[in-house]
């Protein structure tokens, strides 16, 4: 997968847990687990936004993007 998303970083730099996290944006424990973990295939813009105004931060901070050829190396 192309799009890598760091919101374990953040979480941590933050120092918000997964339980308090998922309160605030309203969201499942299991999918926001699922969105961590990278195991994800789409978020919605609103779980976007929700996270990025918890998180104080923007929508680049969470979701990077990295070429799949440099993987294979």
């Amino acid at each position: 997968m192309a799009i890598k998303v760091n919101l374990d970083v953040l979480m941590a730099q933050k120092k918000k847990g997964l339980t308090e996290l998922a309160k605030e944006v309203d969201i499942t424990l299991a999918n926001l687990s699922i969105l961590k973990n990278n195991k994800a295939k789409a978020v919605r813009f609103s779980t976007l936004e929700s996270i990025c105004k918890a998180l104080d931060c923007q929508p680049g901070d969470i979701l990077i993007y990295e070429d799949e050829e440099d993987n294979d190396e």
